[in-house]
């Protein structure tokens, strides 16, 4: 299967070197390069492409709000249009400020990622991505883990009394960053299965990626981080 990806930034440099690092890989296939939030959104309603690649700082609207367009997420109380279709963006950016990565986040990104990054990490980042899995790089696992590793708060995740106990098992299960082979392994069923309690869960709960909803298993208080 050919991931098809749409890689959004403004420097041509860092673009083309993006897409010669992706367009290298034999299972991904970059079907479009843009130099602008608001040129992203109109890529990823043309092309339909499983991931877009969205630096943050652009002109015109930034790669916040291009995510939030994308992935069809909205604010409380504002309509920004219909969604631009179904795919998955990974946030790649210089910048790892706290207020970046929980509005990328916030917006419905799947992952983020640091420009720093090697080649083999981010391909295998777009690859999780395209899976439907969370993405985080180290330094930002670290602080989102540090600022969720207070007293549960279950009334701050809307919609967590609707989960059965079997959903509730596999939310704390995303909390700790497993694959569905992972929570498959561990709840002992099928994959199948995995993906429907995976789907009914973010459906609940009101998000768009895993790893929304991983935060939201630490703002529930439903995953004690180690030291």
């Amino acid at each position: 299967m050919t991931i098809r990806v749409v890689v959004a930034d403004d420097q041509e440099a860092v673009r083309t070197g993006l897409v010669l690092i992706l367009g290298s890989a034999p299972d991904i296939d970059v079907v479009a390069e843009v130099a602008d939030g608001l040129a992203a959104v109109r890529a990823a309603a043309e092309h339909r492409p499983d991931v877009v690649l969205m630096d943050i700082r652009m002109p015109g609207i930034d790669g916040i709000e291009a995510t939030r367009r994308i992935t069809g997420s909205r604010p409380t109380g504002t309509s920004i249009g219909p969604a631009a279709g179904s795919a998955q963006v990974l946030v790649l950016t210089t910048f790892d400020l706290d207020e970046l990565v929980d509005g990328a986040l916030a917006a419905g990104a799947g992952g983020f990622l640091l420009k720093s990054v090697d080649a083999a990490r981010l391909t295998d980042g777009v690859r999780a991505v395209a899976r439907g899995e969370g993405v985080l790089a180290p330094e930002v696992t670290r602080r989102v883990i540090r600022r969720y590793a207070g007293a549960p708060r279950p009334s701050s995740v809307p919609g967590l009394e609707r989960l059965t106990a079997r959903e509730t098992d596999v939310l704390a299960g995303l909390g700790r960053g497993l694959s569905n082979a992972g929570l498959s392994a561990e709840l002992m069923i099928s994959e199948g299965t995995t993906k429907t309690h995976v789907s009914r869960v973010l459906a609940k709960l009101g998000l768009r990626s895993r790893t929304q909803a991983a935060i939201a298993a630490q703002e529930a208080g439903l995953v004690r981080p180690g030291p």
